[in-house]
């Protein structure tokens, strides 16, 4: 498995910079594939909010706070993040589609399939994260999901 074949949610991807549930397994799983992984713009976003949010809700200091966006932006730097570029367009409707199709039966939220349609916009091959409802989704869909 490569890096590029996979699609990280933002919710696994925060738990490199904030210690949570998850975070070891996520810093082991992350040593063992090659770099680098791709994120969307929003997927950027969702990371350094969560970070962010992590000092309104008493998980990290602002000191904390400031050296995890800090790693997180020379992850970019240094390559082992990359910038994905997507067609929005082509995504929103793919999410739409995704909504219709298994929200009545999977009780996904809007960005569930936002997630999982970016990852298959992206041609991933594969899907990480931590949330159920996307990882049902992603199969439901083809992609094979990591689950740690």
């Amino acid at each position: 498995m490569k890096a590029g074949e996979v699609y990280v949610d933002p919710s696994g991807l925060a738990r490199l910079y904030i210690h949570q549930t998850g975070s070891r397994e996520m810093s082991a799983w992350r040593r063992s594939v090659s770099a680098p992984l791709p994120v969307t713009h929003h997927g950027r976003v969702e990371v350094i909010n969560a970070i962010c949010r992590a000092i309104f809700v008493g998980h990290l200091t602002q000191d904390a706070a400031s050296e995890a966006l800090a790693d997180f932006a020379a992850d970019f730097a240094g390559g082992s993040l990359m910038q994905a570029e997507i067609l929005w367009r082509a995504a929103l409707n793919r999410a739409a589609e995704l909504g219709q199709e298994h929200t009545p039966k999977l009780g996904t939220r809007s960005l569930d399939v936002l997630h999982v349609a970016c990852a298959l916009e992206l041609k991933s091959r594969y899907f990480l994260t931590f949330d159920e409802r996307q990882q049902k989704l992603a199969k439901a869909v083809g992609l094979k999901t990591i689950e740690l």
